[in-house]
């Protein structure tokens, strides 16, 4: 299938991904976005959620400290609603390297990084679940965001401004004529279907996959994939990041998102990225090493393990992997052959919409385009569809749409059909089918302590009354969130969480028969 032109394709659909989309779109520039799964289905959807201040890396890598301190300034202008301003601490033990102390102070200095010296009695008053025993404490402007709420909001905006978006959709081949990529061949993953579109320019915006992408134009790029992992508690232990006062290393941030709190992370080189999974050996690492700053961490419950995969850059192969820059790469191929393919990745979710202005920036200068960058001052819309991914939202909601008669469907999160309705009929719009993997992306289903034990069920009989799911179409869905969320959940069983498994096989294997499919 032909799908005809577009001035600019955007393989991607991560937070860089969707800024790109944005910008263009802003600067009036037609674009079509792929990816060959949903937004925010790599790394941007499996990280911290933390918008640095820059100061973790001041001491080793100040370019990206201060490019991180700079857009965080910006996101928190443009993103209020995306950010939760916490505040961030960091926070030195008995034993630790104190000339790093000094090191700390004078590089965020340099780099123009705010930071606060605490008496440690006040920094324990600040966060009382703290080791006793810390012997230096910063104040630093660290932040949480809401990596799927950001990446969200910004593809809707590029939507409303002309984008569009093609999900499931993996691109398979170029057509290349006299160094220029003249088509995009692309597979529909769900119909089997494969289309082609015609472009001006091509925009690489894979992450961990972008060596994949640029091998199908012949195209080496030297990038190396750093998993890591991190792991969620049941509850929220402290109400600010917390860092260790050290050189960046595993377990060493405790990052609050929403009720929860999330502990990461580890860094490891492997070779395929789609084969990025927690262990329970990470996350017994990572448990042990965030003890050391916040004790009670050795009697919580954990939820949930994730794992992401960062695209790092660097032509060294023996460079050990810590210290490879955590800033981005813009890499024009032009010097590879290709006049209208750029590759870009690296960075870090807080710089996604620099890497987007630099990316678009060039884009223009190739197709001779004039318009400015507006989204540095431009404010991020909020739109509510991606309100349901905020923890609270829909408990809010609830109260309210229980008087229309919404029952109940997740008591973890308190989502009622009323949520559900509103996210199924957006996406039925866009002729999306409603998994409930798709309808998880966009709330907070499944995201509670059960982690989709019961709302699965109760959610699938709903769409059946709808008449969206048909035969055993619930089941099929129940499964394969079911083993969406299985890989999270298999290295933190212990405990509590052994007990909700216990009852979600019975239900699953006894009620549904799941085990026979």
């Amino acid at each position: 299938m032909v799908r005809g032109h577009t001035r600019v394709v955007v393989i991607g659909c991560g937070v860089t991904g969707a800024g790109i989309a944005r910008d263009l779109s802003l600067r009036g520039i037609d674009c079509v976005v792929l990816d060959a799964s949903d937004s925010a289905s790599g790394a941007s959807g499996s990280n911290h959620g933390l918008l640095h201040s820059g100061a973790r890396y001041a001491v080793k890598d100040p370019k990206a400290a201060e490019e991180c301190s700079l857009e965080s300034g910006i996101l928190k202008r443009i993103a209020p609603h995306c950010i939760e301003d916490t505040g961030g601490l960091f926070v030195g033990l008995p034993g630790d390297d104190e000339m790093y102390f000094s090191d700390f102070e004078k590089s965020c200095s340099k780099a123009n990084i705010g930071f606060r010296t605490l008496d440690t009695a006040y920094a324990l008053e600040l966060e009382p679940s703290l080791n006793r025993n810390i012997i230096a404490a910063y104040a630093v402007s660290d932040a949480t965001v809401d990596p799927f709420r950001l990446t969200l909001e910004n593809l809707e905006d590029a939507r409303i401004h002309g984008c569009t978006f093609l999900p499931y959709n993996k691109v398979v081949g170029f057509g290349i004529h006299k160094g220029r990529i003249e088509k995009v061949r692309f597979r529909n993953l769900i119909a089997g279907d494969e289309s082609e579109i015609a472009a001006d320019y091509i925009i690489n915006a894979t992450g961990a996959w972008a060596a994949t992408v640029t091998d199908l134009a012949g195209i080496y790029i030297p990038v190396r994939c750093s998993k890591g992992t991190l792991i969620v508690s049941a509850s929220r232990i402290t109400g600010s990041v917390v860092n260790r006062l050290r050189s960046p290393s595993d377990g060493d941030i405790i990052v609050p998102g929403g009720t929860v709190s999330i502990i990461g992370t580890s860094s490891s080189i492997i070779e395929n990225p789609d084969s990025a999974f927690p262990q329970p050996s990470e996350t017994d690492y990572l448990i042990e090493e965030a003890s050391l700053m916040v004790p009670e961490f050795f009697d919580t419950r954990f939820i949930r393990a994730y794992s992401g995969v960062r695209p790092l850059f660097d032509t060294e192969d023996n460079k050990e992997h810590r210290c490879i820059s955590r800033g981005y790469v813009l890499r024009d191929h032009s010097g590879d052959g290709i006049d209208n393919f750029a590759t870009i990745s690296g960075g870090k979710l807080t710089t996604y919409r620099l890497m987007a202005e630099k990316t678009v920036d060039l884009v223009c200068s190739k197709l001779g385009i004039d318009a400015a960058c507006q989204t540095a001052m431009k404010t991020l819309p909020v739109s509510r569809k991606t309100s349901w991914s905020i923890p609270c939202a829909s408990a809010k909601q609830y109260f309210l749409s229980a008087k229309k008669g919404g029952r109940l469907l997740c008591e973890c999160e308190m989502i009622s059909e009323y949520v559900i309705d509103e996210i199924v009929d957006d996406l039925l719009c866009h002729g999306r089918e409603p998994t409930l993997n798709e309808i998880a992306l966009r709330s907070r289903v499944g995201k509670g302590p059960c982690q989709g034990c019961g709302c699965s069920s109760r959610i699938a009989a709903y769409l059946h009354e709808r008449g969206i799911y048909k035969g055993r179409d619930g089941i099929r869905q129940i499964k394969s969130m079911t083993q969406s969320r299985w890989k999270g959940l298999r290295p933190v069983i212990c405990g509590d969480t052994a007990a909700q498994l216990e009852l979600q096989e019975s239900v699953q294997m006894g009620i549904f028969g799941i085990e026979r499919q």
